[in-house]
């Protein structure tokens, strides 16, 4: 056993996932698994830039996890930034500011390296069993783009496209900074033409008709799952391989974005981070069901991080 952190640091939230990790057996055992919503990507579709408040909340929630990192003793750390500071101008900040609390320079990954470890992730685990048909198209949905990757024992083809759920809510839901309540039939028709797009998009690279298992990832996708459970609580056990059919996922969908502010926060399994991204997270999901006309998706809760910890190990 080898005992690697890996930190995923995205454009909504950043996780920390400390793990022994046995390379012969394909097993990870989990020793702490946490997620911080910090919102790093706000504002960056507009600005281009890293906001000063949004890297201040980042920088707090690395220094929790550092203490975390030390405390379990792990030998190895591997630190991953993806969709909001690829984009940014000032992304040398974040990265300086990485490195003096955690002591790595954080990578910033390409879409399709992102892609890559999400697939590791996600299927590792799958590929033991045969209940599930092949070629999977695996799907995260993060906060500032979406990743498709098909593949069977490994990957086939990936590509990354700009339609995450904090991108797709600060474009077409809001208006002055603040989040309509409930958004308009124009928002959401403008919202759905641009997902399409980046659909036509995703189709020139990776053939998304060829799946036959459709897995979803990231915090859009099993906070669904847990609305469809009816969860009196976010319960990771769960939602993990549970399975939500189109038809569920369209009454979510058409639910989160004609109900409120008030409503959505109501919801006992709903992060207080999401509740105004979810609606456009949501969708996304049931743009990709509905273009590849998948019956259910298996929602899985190991995913990009996973990945990021199998190859540190």
């Amino acid at each position: 056993m080898t005992r690697v952190a890996a930190v995923d640091c995205g454009t909504n939230s950043i996780r920390l996932l400390v793990a022994d990790a046995d390379p012969s057996t394909g097993e990870l055992v989990d020793l702490d698994r946490r997620m911080t919503i910090v919102r790093l990507g706000q504002g960056v579709d507009r600005t281009g830039r890293l906001a000063p408040e949004a890297l201040q909340r980042t920088f707090a929630a690395c220094r929790e996890y550092a203490a975390i990192i030390k405390e379990h003793g792990a030998e190895r750390l591997r630190f991953v930034a993806t969709s909001a500071s690829r984009d940014a101008e000032n992304r040398d900040e974040f990265v300086r500011g990485v490195l003096d609390i955690l002591g790595v320079e954080p990578e910033v990954i390409t879409g399709d390296q992102e892609a890559e470890f999400s697939f590791t992730g996600a299927t590792k685990e799958l590929a033991g069993g045969d209940h599930l048909p092949r070629p999977y198209l695996v799907v995260d949905i993060g906060g500032g783009s979406t990743e498709f990757v098909v593949g069977d024992d490994r990957v086939r083809a990936a590509r990354s496209v700009d339609i995450g759920c904090v991108r797709m809510t600060e474009r077409h839901l809001a208006r002055d900074g603040v989040v309509s309540d409930p958004p308009s039939a124009e928002q959401i028709a403008a919202m759905r033409a641009d997902i399409e797009a980046a659909l036509d998009l995703a189709e020139q690279t990776v053939p998304l008709r060829e799946a036959r298992t459709l897995v979803g990832l990231a915090g859009s996708v099993t906070t669904v799952s847990a609305i469809a459970q009816d969860l009196p609580e976010y319960d990771s056990e769960a939602i993990h391989h549970s399975r939500v059919s189109h038809d569920r996922v369209r009454e979510i969908t058409e639910w989160l974005l004609r109900s409120t502010h008030a409503e959505r926060a109501a919801v006992p399994s709903m992060h207080p981070g999401r509740v105004d991204v979810i609606g456009a997270g949501a969708l996304v999901l049931l743009s990709i069901m509905e273009r590849i006309g998948a019956r259910e998706v298996v929602v899985s809760e190991h995913d990009i991080l996973d990945g990021i910890a199998w190859s540190v190990a």
